[in-house]
């Protein structure tokens, strides 16, 4: 190994702020058990609130963001990992806390790690991504809720976001009915392409009334915009049906009712997706390198960059200027 590498670091000092590639030390990475080559990372939303001064995610600088990666063990002193082993990492303190995945190398405990599965290459876990991840196990979940394809048709809202374009892709590969969300007027064929069979714009979910409880017209949604929209799906998810929600773009409040759970028996699942615990983690990559794969996993990328470029892409996604997951090629 050479003993520097390149690092997406995020600098902050009274009067000054900065993000920039930049050589470092073995010795700069935290403690952790597993030393990395990372091959792949992606860009999240959370990532770019890690990239500016007031973004409310880092606590501590210096700083390397990137919630999730892929790539090989260099080093293990933990005997579920060994030399050469493929893995990926996203979630737990990965990029908040704990520096993340824009780096050549990363150190991570072995307890946030998970062998990548085989059916999926690295580039292909970083499709997902922790999006993917958290489309997956909200999929997984709704399931569980008696989500079925022959029971109606299922709501993703955000649709063109990293979740909500991993979500659209699985169920449209699972055979279930996709109404596919969005405020982008021209992505219509993009979703339709990744498996929508409609796509309707966020005033058809939301309404001009926010009745409390509207015309059945879903039997389950994947919600990652949260806010009011949350409670306009409410009012219109069918009898016993299920809402997995897991973000928060339109806000984190929302005013409904308790109709639509005493007169519809409607479900309200919270989607975690960075605390989920290893047994589960590991349960859900496993089925997204198999039934939970889609055909179009590679039209979910827009783009991929390297470790150079993610400045400006940062700043694109905050401005929900990318459409589809954008790809950092670290190796």
């Amino acid at each position: 190994m050479t003993e520097t590498f390149q690092a997406l670091v995020v600098e902050k000092a009274e009067a000054s702020f900065s993000v920039s590639v930049k050589p470092l030390t073995f010795s700069d990475l935290p403690e952790g058990d597993v030393l990395i080559k990372v091959a792949y990372s992606s860009v999240n939303y959370k990532d770019g609130l890690a990239s500016i001064p007031d973004g409310k995610i880092l606590r501590s600088y210096p700083f390397i963001p990137g919630i999730d990666l892929a790539g090989e063990v260099v080093s293990s002193t933990d005997s579920r990992y060994r030399e050469g082993q493929q893995v990926i990492a996203s979630g737990y303190g990965i990029g908040v806390s704990h520096y993340g995945g824009y780096s050549e190398y990363a150190r991570i405990p072995a307890d946030w790690i998970t062998p990548l599965p085989a059916g999926l290459t690295p580039r292909e876990a970083m499709i997902y991504g922790t999006a993917g991840f958290t489309a997956a196990l909200s999929i997984q979940e709704l399931e569980a809720h008696g989500m079925a394809p022959d029971k109606g048709k299922v709501l993703v809202t955000g649709a063109t976001g990293g979740v909500g374009g991993a979500a659209v892709a699985i169920l449209g590969a699972r055979g279930y009915h996709v109404v596919a969300s969005t405020g982008k007027a021209a992505a219509s064929e993009y979703l339709m392409s990744l498996g929508a069979a409609e796509v309707i714009s966020r005033e058809d979910v939301t309404g001009e009334t926010n009745k409390p409880l509207d015309k059945q017209l879903w039997q389950a949604a994947v919600d990652s915009v949260g806010g009011n929209t949350l409670a306009a799906i409410l009012s219109k998810i069918a009898y016993k049906g299920t809402v997995a929600a897991s973000g928060l773009t339109a806000g984190t409040a929302f005013t409904t009712t308790v109709l639509p759970f005493i007169l519809r028996g409607v479900n309200l699942l919270g989607i975690d997706s960075v605390m989920c615990d290893l047994q589960t983690r590991h349960k859900v990559w496993n089925r997204m390198a198999g039934d939970l794969k889609p055909d179009s996993l590679d039209r979910l990328v827009d783009r991929e960059v390297t470790l150079q470029d993610v400045p400006g892409v940062l700043a694109a996604i905050l401005k929900s200027d990318t459409q589809g997951r954008v790809l950092v090629r670290i190796a």
